[in-house]
């Protein structure tokens, strides 16, 4: 079967996630988390996070953004993202929705905010008749698959607290960005002083599973109702929290993420040596960004599949996952080339 390079939700589901699964389906277990698997996998969280970190599981990541979202928010507040975040993109308006919050978008170059980008935004300066900015939006790695240093997110994080703004960070590639700094995840969680995190699963080899962390444990005071209402409690959770437990366990995490994050800067190394394409954007984690002729931008698609990213600039995106190998990157290149007509 040809590899895809559209998604890396379209990869499978790791073996030893599967494994996990298996061991967990044997006999009954208490529902709604009140099993021996669930409270492991918090145990393992609170390891790799921080011991006060409070966490929910839940099924996908738009999910997992209302839940830790909608958790810290009110009808009245606004929270602050970037113009190409999932949050604004590609969540079909999930979290204004549920929340009953404005979402106010900030126009970036590469995905990533700078402080300069969001001070002029921190400020409620109609009053009443203005939503409250009460939370910035970290997205990590970013949609672009670009990736914040540490240092660039604890001062995010300074300048939104200082203005009375919690810290939420969109961790659906939280790994990937992880392993291209060769960091800890809690470096860049707790370590950056975000407050509640959306930590990516079903990207990186689970079958479907995410977790919403609040690293501020008394933003979760009522967290657990929320899920409930946002239909992301799972009855069965033994078999969402042995994933998170495998993937946070023998650094499965960081072997999928190194090897993706590998796999694209090889496809990237391949692909610009095409001609009628260049990259758009730095490849530093799983995300290749290619600029392509707009005379073969449809039959680049119509060979390979590949979405459109951006129309006006005639972009596209590759993603790279835990299971592609060197083979099916040298495939793919091929398969570019004769779409193009190029060598």
């Amino acid at each position: 079967m040809r590899r895809l390079f559209t998604s890396d939700n379209a990869s499978a589901v790791h073996p030893e996630v599967l494994a996990a699964i298996e061991r967990a389906n044997r006999g009954d277990a208490p529902a709604y988390g009140a099993d021996e698997h669930t409270e492991r996998a918090l145990a393992r969280i609170r390891e790799v996070f921080g011991e006060e970190t409070e966490a929910l599981f839940a099924f996908g990541g738009t999910g997992a953004n209302v839940v830790g979202l909608a958790a810290v928010t009110r009808p009245t507040d606004a929270v602050l993202c970037a113009e190409s975040s999932h949050l604004w993109r590609d969540e079909c308006a999930a979290p204004e929705r549920f929340l009953g919050a404005k979402l106010l978008p900030i126009p970036t170059e590469d995905g990533r905010l700078s402080p300069e980008s969001v001070r002029p935004h921190l400020m409620a300066e109609r009053g009443v008749h203005q939503s409250r900015p009460r939370v910035l939006s970290i997205t990590q790695a970013s949609e672009w698959g670009t990736v914040y240093r540490p240092e660039a997110m604890a001062e995010l994080a300074e300048l939104a607290h200082e203005h009375g703004l919690l810290v939420h960070v969109d961790g659906a590639r939280l790994t990937n960005a992880a392993a291209a700094l060769d960091v800890p995840l809690g470096r860049i969680a707790r370590g950056v002083g975000a407050d509640v995190v959306s930590f990516g699963g079903t990207k990186h080899g689970l079958l479907g599973a995410e977790a919403i962390l609040f690293l501020t444990p008394e933003l979760a005071l009522d967290a657990d109702r929320v899920r409930k209402q946002a239909m992301q409690l799972a009855s069965k959770m033994r078999f969402l929290a042995v994933q998170i437990e495998a993937l946070l366990s023998n650094d499965l995490w960081l072997r999928n993420a190194r090897h993706a994050n590998a796999m694209a800067a090889r496809l990237a190394e391949r692909l610009v040596r095409l001609s009628g394409l260049e990259l758009a954007q730095p490849v530093e984690t799983n995300a290749v960004f290619l600029r392509v002729d707009p005379d073969r931008l449809e039959a680049l698609r119509s060979a390979t599949g590949l979405a459109l990213w951006e129309r006006e600039r005639s972009i596209v995106r590759c993603m790279t996952s835990f299971d592609t190998t060197e083979e099916e990157v040298g495939t793919f290149v091929e398969l570019v080339a004769s779409a193009l007509g190029s060598t």
